[in-house]
């Protein structure tokens, strides 16, 4: 993505590493014209960054002898936290990023102190940080375009293909971004359902910002929003059953599930939505309490294909 910004800031990272370098190499590097170039080292000289130039065709500039950014004044802890959160990003099915984290991370070697620089080689050494098996890979261009889009209140439309693998094309006002559950959503008001959505945005292709603006909601939960609608989206199950568990305990033990919960008869009512029956049902089993079945008569046939596996098991040799 074009990032007049993030080309001044390569273009001070080039002056750092060179003793002078012409417009005309600058111009290579950065894919622009000398007129473009003149222009950044214009947005340098404005942020009081000493940049000496000398005159000729195209020119050449170097930074002022003596002058280096300033040693990053944070702490041990800190520096250890920035490159442990630089690397968890594939945690949040944002592998696509690893190239933009080894450059941060080499940026962040160059400014710290001495001292410092031991927290990251600590993390890159002897700390492994490996996805879950529930994280889904996710287009990092989606993800920066509809925050983007949120930010400057300016609609997006994109493909989208369902959970039924139904296709269609989108057009909605975006409210929020939220990462959970391994995946990456998108919720916003959908101009084809004339209602609140949320879409996964695994399953986004060629999201557009658009020129049409909005005013987004100003007491809009993002949080709340998805905690009574998330149970629910785009699976092949819908699941309901009863607990023997009081409604508090149930809400810590499934907390992190996406689940919907409610205390009734002494226990508490789950619902929530499912694309494979397996992993529900073996939570629920490793409960250790009574349940009651609602729906679907698929877990019921789970529950009897895992009972005749535990059998089996028990009685192996």
């Amino acid at each position: 993505m074009y990032d007049p910004v993030m080309r001044v800031l390569t273009v001070l990272e080039i002056l750092q590493a060179r003793d002078h370098v012409t417009g005309a190499e600058l111009a290579e590097r950065l894919e622009v014209d000398l007129r473009t170039v003149q222009r950044y080292i214009v947005r340098l000289k404005d942020l009081n960054i000493p940049v000496d130039s000398s005159r000729g065709v195209g020119g050449s500039y170097r930074l002022r002898p003596g002058y280096r950014l300033p040693p990053l004044l944070i702490t041990n802890e800190e520096a250890f936290a920035l490159s442990l959160g630089l690397r968890a990003l594939r945690q949040i099915g944002l592998s696509a990023f690893a190239p933009a984290t080894e450059g941060a991370l080499a940026k962040l070697g160059r400014v710290l102190p001495e001292a410092l620089r031991e927290s990251i080689n600590t993390v890159e050494e002897v700390v492994a940080v490996e996805p879950g098996p529930w994280v889904v890979s996710t287009s990092v261009e989606s993800v920066i375009r509809a925050a983007t889009a949120i930010r400057a209140c300016r609609r997006v439309r994109f493909a989208y293909q369902s959970h039924s693998e139904q296709n269609s094309r989108r057009e909605i006002n975006p409210y929020a971004v939220i990462h959970t559950d391994g995946r990456w959503y998108l919720i916003g008001y959908c101009l084809l359902r004339k209602a609140l959505r949320t879409f996964r945005l695994d399953r986004v292709q060629n999201l557009e910002i658009r020129s049409a603006s909005f005013q987004r909601p100003k007491k809009f939960d993002p949080h709340a929003h998805l905690k009574q609608s998330m149970p629910f989206i785009q699976s092949g199950y819908q699941i309901d059953v009863w607990i023997d568990m009081p409604v508090e305990q149930a809400q810590r033990a499934f907390a992190p599930y996406r689940v919907a919960t409610e205390s009734e008869q002494g226990g508490t009512r789950l619902r929530c939505g499912r694309d494979s029956l397996r992993p529900i049902a073996a939570m629920l089993l490793g409960m250790g309490r009574r349940i009651v079945i609602h729906k679907p008569a698929e877990l019921r046939a789970t529950f009897r294909e895992m009972a005749k596996m535990a059998q089996q098991t028990a009685k192996a040799r």
